[in-house]
């Protein structure tokens, strides 16, 4: 056999669909065919038992990934309009024309900014340089990295695999930290690894704009007749998100911690690194002047009246006529493009369900099953079967657009103060995705590193869990109620 013979057959082998996944198929099938023939309940739209099978069937494509994520919505987004459940001119393609999701596009190319000139990793030395004397001073300069990094990075794995990650493993490396043996790895590079997936959780939870499914919980908000600011985001969730940044690198460092306790050499290798790096380039200068007036616009922008999409496609306007980025650049970004039609068609699922009728309906069972309960309770229960049904998704962003309009739903059905409840589940949107090693996209990388293992990610990222539960339930409810947020 020749070779080009026996390429052409591997390729064709590798096309070949596996077991696994035919059993992954048939289970979306099924399930999206019981549902879609479900009996319409009162109050629901004929359509609407067919738009939930379909985005049921889509959800759970996401959940098992037969095929890439925007492969799995393209087919969800065909089904829809080939069985008539959303007409193709008006329906199916609203999601695109939605500011949130362009939004997110956006600053995804505004993070590439960062990348490109190579201000983020200047950031995360100049912070190892001040507090990398300790392996806790070097877990603060990466939560500090991460922070102010987040208000203009909706990638959360970006952030935290793109710029700190890196960071984080030539600092394990140089102190003979290595995945490979068990003792080595603990020296250092378990205990930054595993911190820094908590650490972008909770930096994710402080900004519209840090991770990529809060624009949509923003616009399923807006739905609901709850109108979320960036600002307001950021200003309710500041005080608990710093608190949580204080305390989640020291609690790590007691329930996982590092054997090394001091990296003497670490602020010495980060300033040879800095000096190697030279003075700030053009770019650099005008990638931070731009970050400066990003945030000065999102901050304010209720004030001016400047809307947080319209900024943000000024600063990638700035960016493109000083030519720090290039639209050969932004068209190799293929995370936002794949962003854009991913979420366009999920956005315009969840918007034709809630028009149908569906989430409604759903809600109001969910919330007759704590119907009897005082509305804090109720919100309680509400919150952490929320948070904790995550060990069910590999995503941040699928669970919200499956689950966040249903739990808001419910949660104000009994009682729960809209803007409370909205907040407090966006915050958990993010707060859940470092429970499980497949919980989130940073997730993914810090497992992939080899750092930590299975069974230790699940026993420290639970307690890790319940801080933040703890947290951002006494310290962010207690601030939202000096927000006056609470009626």
């Amino acid at each position: 056999m020749s070779a080009e013979k026996t390429s052409t057959t591997a390729a064709s082998e590798a096309r070949r669909p596996t077991t696994g996944m035919i059993i992954k198929i048939a289970a979306i099938l099924l399930v999206t065919v019981v549902v879609y023939f479900l009996p319409v309940p009162d109050g629901v739209d004929p359509r609407g038992m067919h738009m939930a099978g379909i985005f049921a069937g889509t959800i759970l494509g996401l959940i098992l990934q037969p095929l890439p994520t925007t492969s799995v919505a393209l087919i969800g987004l065909a089904a829809a309009m080939i069985t008539g459940t959303m007409d193709a001119s008006k329906e199916a393609l609203q999601g695109f024309g939605n500011a949130s999701i362009w939004l997110i596009v956006a600053a995804f190319f505004i993070a590439d900014g960062f990348l490109i000139t190579g201000l983020g990793r200047r950031i995360a030395l100049m912070f190892v340089s001040v507090l990398g004397r300790s392996s806790l001073g070097l877990s603060y300069g990466m939560a500090l990295t991460d922070l102010i990094l987040a208000p203009a990075t909706p990638s959360n794995t970006a952030r935290a695999g793109g710029v700190v990650y890196p960071i984080i493993k030539s600092l394990a490396e140089v102190n003979g930290s290595r995945p490979d043996d068990a003792e080595s790895r603990r020296r250092l590079g378990s205990y930054l690894s595993l911190t820094s997936v908590q650490v972008n959780t909770i930096t994710s939870a402080m900004f519209v704009t840090a991770m990529a499914g809060n624009p949509l919980a923003v616009g399923f908000a807006a739905k609901q007749g709850v109108e979320i600011s960036w600002g307001t985001w950021a200003l309710a969730a500041i005080v608990p998100g710093l608190v949580a940044l204080a305390v989640m690198p020291w609690l790590m460092s007691k329930i996982y911690a590092p054997t090394l306790k001091q990296t003497p050499e670490a602020p010495s290798r980060a300033k040879q690194e800095l000096a190697e790096l030279g003075p700030m380039s053009r770019g650099e200068w005008i990638m931070l002047a731009t970050f400066v007036l990003l945030l000065e616009l999102w901050v304010l922008g209720t004030t001016l009246h400047v809307n947080a999409t319209a900024a943000a496609f000024l600063g990638i306007a700035i960016l493109l006529v000083t030519k720090v980025l290039t639209w050969k650049e932004m068209a190799k970004n293929s995370g936002a493009w794949s962003t854009l039609i991913f979420f366009s068609v999920l956005v315009g699922m969840a918007t034709q369900l809630n028009d149908l009728g569906v989430i409604d309906w759903i809600g109001h069972g969910v919330a007759s099953l704590v119907g009897g309960l005082p509305w804090i309770a109720a919100f309680a229960v509400l919150s952490l079967v929320y948070f904790y049904v995550h060990y069910l998704f590999a995503s941040n962003t699928a669970q919200i657009v499956a689950m966040y309009s249903v739990f808001l739903g419910a949660a104000i059905a009994t009682g729960t103060p809209p803007m409370l409840a909205a907040l407090a589940l966006g915050f958990i949107g993010n707060l859940f995705g470092g429970i499980s090693h497949y919980a989130s996209g940073p997730a993914g990388v810090i497992f992939g590193s080899g750092y930590v293992p299975t069974s230790e990610w699940f026993r420290v990222s639970f307690l890790a869990s319940v801080a933040n539960i703890l947290i951002w339930s006494l310290v962010g409810g207690g601030w939202m109620f000096v927000l006056g947020m609470w009626h």
